[in-house]
């Protein structure tokens, strides 16, 4: 995998250009209109006017469609036409009004997938990655061997994915077509109804085309279809239906119904496997005559006897009847490995094809020979991928097919239910789930109380109570209650599409550990070409020589075909097909387990990082705690009223969302109701400011007010007296964090928050620690409270009082004792320790952020799928390990014996349809090795689990 060009490592590969193409197509009509949108920053706006200002300068330019400035962002959105005006001069436009540009994208990146046929090999893989990576404008592209896709970031104002297909099927030599193209994410299919002319379909182009968050429109003409992507934010597929309806007037009236495309992977992998099948079937057909003419009948005379009868000179029957039988064979049946080799070896490079083309016609040219020899002479005697998937598959059925929805009235009341596609659902959207059925997409419970079984999303064996204002999860089961639910995300948007995304990334990305085999596969075919050549001339000279006895040679063969049969033996056996899925395999069945376990390990990358772990580096709140702060008490320290202090601290902390500061402010609020104060309106905070792993501050009228530890009290110089000091001494041995609250300059009061630590997290450290891992604690916490709850668990190095910034600091610190270092954190605020670690793993944050920052996503909240991470990472690299054993095992015991070496000592040798049989061997015991770990138990479960 490489880049081309310098700005690369500044080029936002994982981005799309953000394109409107209205496309009607047919095979003899196809209209397309692009529009194109830019987005960046404008430093300098201040006001209406500038915005004013910015908006007529770019109005006024030839290709730009619209403009929308914000003030408060400072950032201005420009929709134009590529083919009339560049970004280029847009910005150039901007910045003549006298305002700054920032963040402007230097160059549009389009992301595409490509699915490849007939690979075979990781020889093949290369040889694709490297006609892709020769196509300007591409900047990076990776090809998986197990998916048989390929995913490529290009510049589109320099290639498309027609030049890339072509490079694929014209210098690589492979099928390919087309995925997606785009982000494809949020996209509908509609079939279209009561379409009578061309022009009804224009109506309905530009009727959709006008709506606002539509981003593509591809209309077939023959099948009246229409495909449609869209921001789920702004508008769903029943308005886009509703819009389609309504196009319509007087008699023309247009219908729209949702349309499931055919699942293009499932068709192509269905019909290669009866390609594959029917061309086994006519192999059969040919090669098991062959077999009985050879091996069978031979041994049960007189059957056998009438293939003994001359033809012409020496030349039987039997003979004849095997020439014509596996001739179709070699040269029908088998002409896709011509073509591969003939690809391969026009880029000057060899792969497997170019192996198998070399043995198996060395092969069918020496018995040619044989068989020319006896028509001429008087005297002469003759002689699995699939269920690798199977885990990404049923994640993609676990949806149901239909949802309930329902219409409420003002006052919450139900005026209705209808049933709908799950496909049709649209954010905010209000949907009923009763009892045993599915949730459709993620959302947040409104009303109602049950339990919902998640076991198939995140590997939770208990169902999860859940009450309003809980998170839900599309595809896990409503196992006892009914609920409403309000729903949140939909489409690829929800945690369901992001699951299945990521392990398509996951299986489709390469593990350092398969660069060996790369680079082996390289030079493994010359090598093996060479060394089939030096054991015909080890054993065709000496034979000449007479340098061994003339008896090791069979009656009526001379040196030449005696040497030359070792030679094709060598040459057939050390096929390298089975080295190339040893890493690919493995690392795919690794990761569809590990998401069946709620484990999302980000390819083998992270796969060989978290094998190699001697230190994990674990956050504290929400970590190794609950992460649901409680006030257990509070006090004052100054004359200031209970309702002053409380609604001077709810003013202070409403801002942050920090778990500690919205435990404060729930208690303030409740020991305010105490009061009797019913004050819903709290003074709004001035100059607010954050200070990471200190607190805040800020001026609530004209009082400076600062919330927060003793370390943000000691940078602001307030005294604390011997009464704070004791009270936050006496919590802090009771592992609980002290947040401080000063008012103009002196303590007036304080809390005492607890947060309880996991009932899993001793045992894990524990468990741990007998694994040969180390376990660091780094919280932001005072060192006393971090001190208890290290002592608790069982963690003795401890780092605390320490910014989100120190945290990664620390973790290089670990890193310079060359150690390898796993970060474990709740992806709120650790994200810049989750990039420094070598695998960074995100808890409980299935639905979060935080999947970008972290390499491995661990779906629940329990850290037992930390041990489970890393168990797994271990045994999946012996597992390759174990793979490559096989794979090497048998081209080093078998070429040996291919090329003779027994036969001095023992008469024993390995003839080409046997080296053959061993070649195919290799292969299916690589693939049944990494099958395996289909049945990997976690080592660590909990006693819910296992109640």
């Amino acid at each position: 995998m490489e880049l081309n060009g310098e700005a690369d490592l500044k080029s936002p590969l994982l981005q799309c250009p953000n394109d409107v193409v209205i496309t009607v197509s047919s095979p003899n009509q196809i209209l397309n209109k692009k529009i194109r949108t830019l987005v960046f920053k404008v430093l300098g706006i201040t006001c209406s006017s500038c915005v004013a200002s910015i908006e007529a300068a770019l109005g006024r330019l030839d290709g730009v469609q619209s403009v929308m400035v914000s003030v408060l962002q400072g950032q201005a959105v420009v929709k134009y036409v590529p083919e009339v005006i560049t970004a280029k001069m847009i910005k150039e436009a901007v910045e003549d009004t006298g305002f700054e540009v920032a963040e402007f994208p230097e160059q549009d990146i389009a992301m595409c997938r490509l699915r490849i046929k007939g690979m075979a090999c990781t020889s093949c893989s290369e040889s694709v990655e490297r006609a892709l990576l020769m196509v300007d404008g591409v900047k990076k592209a990776v090809v998986g061997l197990a998916l048989g896709e390929a995913k490529i970031h290009f510049d589109p104002n320099v290639t498309n994915t027609d030049r890339i297909i072509k490079a694929v099927e014209e210098d690589a030599g492979f099928g390919a077509e087309l995925i997606s193209s785009g982000n494809g994410l949020n996209k509908v299919y509609l079939k279209l109804g009561g379409i009578t002319s061309p022009h009804d379909l224009t109506v309905i182009e530009r009727s959709l085309q006008s709506l606002e968050g539509v981003n593509h429109v591809e209309i077939d003409v023959q099948e009246h279809i229409a495909t449609i992507s869209y921001e789920p934010d702004i508008i769903g597929p029943r308005s886009l239906i509703q819009r389609i309806q309504e196009a319509g007037s007087g008699p023309s009236t247009y219908q729209a119904i949702l349309y499931t495309p055919p699942r293009g992977g499932e068709a192509e992998r269905q019909q290669e496997i009866m390609m594959y099948r029917n061309q086994f079937m006519w192999s059969c057909l040919f090669s098991v005559p062959i077999f009985v003419f050879s091996m069978v009948l031979p041994m049960l005379p007189p059957y056998g006897n009438w293939l003994g009868y001359k033809v012409i000179n020496m030349l039987d029957i039997g003979m004849l009847l095997r020439w014509i039988l596996c001739t179709p064979v070699q040269f029908v049946i088998g002409k896709r490995f011509y073509a591969g080799s003939y690809h391969a070896l026009r880029r000057k490079s060899a792969n497997m094809d170019v192996l198998v083309a070399l043995g198996t016609n060395a092969a069918y040219f020496y018995s040619i020979y044989i068989m020319i020899k006896a028509l001429t002479s008087e005297s002469f005697e003759g002689f699995g991928k699939g269920k690798t998937s199977n885990a990404l598959a049923k994640l993609t059925e676990l949806a149901p097919d239909t949802a309930c929805l329902l219409t409420l009235d003002a006052e919450g009341n139900v005026i209705s239910e209808t049933e709908i596609d799950t496909q049709l659902i649209e954010k905010n959207d209000i949907l009923k789930i009763v009892p045993g059925a599915k949730v459709p997409v993620d959302g947040l419970v409104i009303d109602g109380q049950s339990h919902v079984n998640e076991s198939m999303i995140t590997g939770e064996a208990m169902p999860v109570a859940k009450r309003p204002g809980d998170k839900v999860i599309g595809g896990t089961v409503n196992e006892n209650g009914y609920i409403r639910i309000r729903a949140t995300h939909v489409g690829s948007e929800t945690a369901l599409s992001q699951i299945v995304e990521l392990v398509e990334a996951a299986q489709l990305a390469k593990a350092p550990v398969q660069k060996l085999a790369d680079q082996i596969s390289k030079f493994f075919v010359p090598t093996v070409v060479l060394a089939a050549l030096l054991t015909w001339l080890g054993w065709f000279i000496p034979g000449q020589a007479g340098l061994y006895p003339r008896a090791w040679i069979p009656t009526a063969m001379d040196a030449f075909e005696f040497a030359l049969q070792f030679g094709i033996s060598v040459l057939v056996v050390a096929c390298p097909c089975a080295l190339g899925l040893a890493t690919p395999t493995a690392v795919m069945v690794a990761t569809g387990k590990g998401a069946s376990l709620g484990v999302l390990i980000k390819g083998g990358n992270a796969l060989e990082n978290a094998h190699k772990v001697k230190t994990v580096v674990f956050d504290k709140t929400g970590t190794l705690t609950v992460g649901k702060p409680t006030v257990v008490s509070s006090v004052l320290f100054s004359e200031v009223s209970i309702e002053d202090f409380c609604n001077m601290t709810i003013a202070a902390e409403a801002n942050s969302e920090h778990p500690i500061a919205k435990a404060v402010v729930e208690h303030a609020k409740m020991s305010l109701q105490k009061h009797g104060s019913k004050n819903d309106h709290f003074t709004e905070v001035k100059e607010f400011e954050v200070h990471p792993g200190a607190g805040v501050s800020g001026k609530i009228g004209e009082r400076a007010v600062l919330v927060g530890n003793k370390r943000l009290m000691r940078f602001f110089n307030v005294p604390l007296g011997s009464e704070v000091d004791r009270y936050v001494l006496e919590n802090e041995h009771l592992a609980r964090t002290c947040v401080l609250v000063a008012i103009e300059g002196t303590a007036a009061g304080a809390f005492a928050v607890t947060d309880p630590v996991k009932p899993e997290a001793a045992r894990v450290i524990s468990y741990l620690h007998s694994m040969s891992i180390s376990s660091v604690m780094v919280t932001g916490d005072n060192w006393a409270t971090a001190s208890a709850i290290g002592k608790q668990v069982g963690i003795q190095k401890v780092f605390a009082e320490t910014d989100p910034l120190g945290k990664a600091d620390k973790i290089k610190e670990l890193q310079l004792q060359g150690t390898s270092v796993a970060m474990v954190g709740d992806g709120i605020n650790d994200s810049p320790a989750l990039v420094a670690a070598d695998v960074g793993m995100a808890i409980g944050a299935g639905t979060d952020v935080a999947i970008e920052a972290a390499d491995v996503v661990l779906m629940k909240s329990n850290l037992e799928d930390v041990v489970t991470a890393l168990d797994l990472s271990r045994k999946t690299m012996s597992r390759i390990r174990i793979n490559y054993v096989w794979a090497l095992g048998y081209n080093v015991l078998g070429m040996p014996i291919a090329a003779g070496v027994l036969f001095p000592f023992t008469g024993i040798r390995l003839p080409p349809w046997l080296a053959g049989a061993c070649m195919a061997a290799s292969s299916i015991s690589v693939v049944c090795s990494s099958l395996l770990l289909q049945y990997y138990k976690k080592p660590l479960r909990s006693n819910t689990a296992r109640d």
